[in-house]
């Protein structure tokens, strides 16, 4: 069943059996071309930190944490719109900075699965970013290299595969294709649009 335009709902990364980040997001779209999601700055975030409350996954793997929790706290930085084509090992993000358009983020992570109110993926660990003019980096190329092997992520065969993901989204950034056309860069929230907000449980 297709989310509601409007409806909020949970945007969910999952690795093994922990939740390691939520988003609480609008839903602007639910269609064949994907479902096209709105979190402002202030709507509702979460992620899974170890008990100093400063090393994330991005540090260390959820099953080296001591004593991991979920934080919860507000958005921060850039207002974000994000695609989840259906099917496709990739999101895309756009993200806004004082209402105008800043860069586009793809995130690689496995295809998406509904669950009631909300959507969940894992997230591949290996980003790209790229700006206005389509220059663009990879991000995250060490810790993506680290984690391969090790039972949580991917393994030797499963890497090139998700590399190869980023490569062929390269090529469309560099063409201007879609979604790294003009598409969605003049998005404008409607001023009355409420943040977006967790459920009692996220």
């Amino acid at each position: 069943m297709r989310f509601v335009p409007g409806q909020i709902i949970t945007r969910r990364y999952l690795r093994g059996p922990w939740l390691m980040w939520a988003q609480a997001m609008r839903v602007i779209r639910d269609d064949a071309a994907g479902l096209l999601l709105w979190q402002p700055v202030g709507g509702d975030f979460a992620r899974l930190v170890d008990a100093d409350g400063h090393r994330t996954a991005h540090e260390v793997s959820p099953d080296e944490m001591r004593a991991p929790v979920l934080s919860t706290g507000a958005w921060r930085y850039s207002d974000v719109l994000i695609l989840m084509p259906p099917g496709v090992a990739h999101s895309v993000w756009w993200f806004f900075e004082d209402g105008a358009f800043h860069r586009w983020y793809v995130n690689l992570e496995s295809p998406y699965v509904r669950r009631g109110d909300a959507v969940e993926t894992t997230d591949h660990v290996l980003d790209i970013v790229a700006t206005p003019q389509r220059s663009w980096m990879w991000k995250d190329e060490d810790e993506f290299a680290g984690r391969i092997g090790h039972p949580l992520y991917f393994d030797a065969d499963e890497a090139p595969q998700i590399r190869a993901e980023g490569e062929r989204l390269i090529t469309s950034i560099e063409a201007a294709e879609f979604p790294f056309d003009d598409t969605y860069t003049g998005f404008r929230p409607e001023p009355d649009w409420p943040v977006p907000r967790f459920p009692e449980a996220v």
